[in-house]
């Protein structure tokens, strides 16, 4: 019996100490604050069309100068004949004007299909905010070494 009431006060104490800390977390803290509407009227909005090719290359040949790296995962995604892919991939560039800046594509990749559309459903740099779409078409793929060639034209709004 000695050791409960040792307890008690201690109990008192946490369970005080717990609801004045909530009362003041809520009555001062704040979980968000609204941005004025001035800030994005003085940000225009422009569309970009990003062409290039997969492997970070600038054109189809092996020689072509990199312009960025893709950073990501694919999966199997589908249990049909038909192979599909779940796509979540990051291209950040690392040379010209969206040096450093990057767009994310996320979603279904029909890889049989001869045009493949994928939402950008973001970015950062200058693609900030960015949204929009990719249209993909696999230029080559050599089945004995698994490597492909996929022309990318991506249309970004940011």
């Amino acid at each position: 019996m000695a050791s409960n009431s040792l307890n008690f006060p201690l109990f008192t104490f946490f369970l005080v100490t717990l609801l004045t800390t909530s009362v003041t977390t809520t009555a001062y803290g704040t979980f968000s604050d609204e941005v004025s509407e001035a800030i994005f009227l003085k940000r225009i909005e422009k569309t970009t069309h990003l062409h290039f090719y997969f492997h970070d290359i600038t054109g189809p040949e092996l020689t072509s100068k990199l312009v960025g790296r893709a950073q990501g995962m694919y999966t199997l995604a589908s249990q049909k004949s038909n192979p599909e892919l779940l796509m979540v991939v990051t291209y950040k560039f690392v040379v010209g004007p969206y040096n450093g800046s990057s767009i994310s594509v996320l979603g279904r990749n029909p890889v049989m299909n001869d045009v493949r559309e994928f939402p950008v459903v973001g970015g950062s740099g200058l693609f900030r905010l960015a949204r929009g779409y990719a249209l993909a078409h696999t230029v080559m793929f050599d089945i004995a070494t698994g490597d492909a060639t996929v022309e990318y034209n991506v249309y970004v709004m940011h």
